[in-house]
């Protein structure tokens, strides 16, 4: 099949992780199994460009991306060059799939594909969610919905979502939606051999005591505030929060920290980790903790069991109905007791934390590969051409 996506952003290889990671892991699958896959997306890198070239396509892990400037309205990733080469070069396409709401190449994309009668499918990658939509742009965003994302959706072949918990969120709305597809995200192999050199902040934090570990964007959405009251709550062991510091918010928590008298015992490392420094960081953890308010999928959790470590997540967490099906760790209603009472029997119980991290070992080896999840998306867009 040829297989055209279309995303805001596509920079794998940046700070970026999340949306845009699971997105290339998908297009590299799709590409392995065998399928035409071409990505259409701009250059914006934050309030800067990439250096990618505009007038040829660049080839990654056997995926073709074409790269557009947004010069104008970049909050909305406006690209009227993207539609222009994607209204030319859609002819012969099996399945277009759209990756963002909110955002303008969707909008252009979807009217393109039904003028075009190709069948479209809308990932909103955890952006349906009314507690996301009441924090930020409310009216905004309200309005984007009623004149343009509802027909965007409700013209759509299929809309794609990571879990059911997202399926949840999406069905708030009342749109009136032809098919949603249930389709987790996957994880990248990893290599087997140990990491080496890490920089020295990371050294610092792998050389301590074991710790429980936070790794992900720390934004008020991550539910960073109650994971640190609720680690106060607890006697004993060290919290380690790792990750892109978007919102600015480690002044905030570590003012916090102070305030609940447990500094000592909060490692804070505000700043991208990739590479070795990540495996370095997951490997001298203990545990694994997300107490996110709200979370489509939690690719960083699946990491985690993959990695051996038992996770803590709350049901607000998309990844939490795997979490519950492999035994891989401890899924809370998110109050402050209950988290406090999960990392206490981690701290307090390694061989809980073995069992427990063995077990979702194995469950995402032997179901969650990026393979796997490509082949049901596969079928998902198969059966849109019947």
């Amino acid at each position: 099949m040829r297989l055209l996506h279309v995303v805001p952003t596509y920079l794998p290889a940046t700070r970026y992780g999340g949306p845009i990671v699971a997105v290339h892991g998908l297009c590299r699958a799709l590409a392995a199994r065998g399928h035409t896959v071409e990505v259409f997306t701009t250059s914006i890198d934050g309030p800067l460009d990439s250096a990618v070239p505009y007038d040829a396509p660049v080839m990654l892990d056997g995926v073709k991306v074409r790269y557009f400037a947004s010069r104008l309205l970049r909050r909305l990733s406006w690209a009227p060059a993207l539609a222009r080469t994607l209204q030319r070069d859609m002819a012969g396409a099996d399945a277009v799939h759209l990756h963002s709401v909110f955002l303008w190449p969707t909008w252009a994309a979807a009217r393109l594909a039904a003028r075009s009668a190709i069948p479209y499918v809308i990932s909103p990658r955890g952006m349906l969610v009314d507690k996301l939509i009441a924090g930020r742009h409310r009216v905004l965003k309200s309005a984007w919905i009623g004149l343009i994302e509802r027909s965007n959706l409700e013209g759509a072949s299929a809309i794609h979502v990571t879990s059911p918990t997202e399926a949840t969120a999406l069905g708030k709305f009342g749109f009136q939606l032809r098919r949603v597809a249930t389709i987790p995200n996957g994880v990248d192999e990893i290599a087997n051999a140990p990491a080496i050199d890490p920089s020295e902040d990371i050294e610092a934090l792998a050389t301590g005591p074991p710790f429980i570990l936070f790794f992900g964007r720390l934004t008020w959405v991550k539910g960073l505030d109650r994971l640190l009251r609720a680690f106060a709550q607890t006697t004993a062991g060290t919290l380690a929060i790792v990750g892109t510091d978007y919102d600015n918010l480690a002044p905030r928590l570590r003012q916090l920290a102070a305030e609940l008298k447990i500094t000592e015992r909060v490692r804070l490392v505000p700043r991208t980790v990739t590479g070795t420094d990540k495996e370095f960081v997951f490997a001298a953890a203990r545990g694994f903790v997300m107490p996110s308010y709200s979370e489509s999928f939690g690719n960083s959790a699946l990491e985690a069991m993959q990695r051996g470590l038992p996770v803590i997540v709350t049901r607000d967490v998309g990844v939490s109905n795997i979490v519950e099906a492999s035994g891989g760790g401890i899924v809370v209603d998110g109050t402050q007791d209950q988290l406090a009472s999960a990392i206490q029997r981690l701290v307090q119980d390694p061989a809980l934390c073995r069992s427990t991290g063995e077990a979702g070992r194995h469950f995402v080896d032997e179901h969650c590969g990026w393979a796997g999840v490509a082949a049901r998306m596969e079928a998902l867009y198969e059966s849109l051409r019947s």
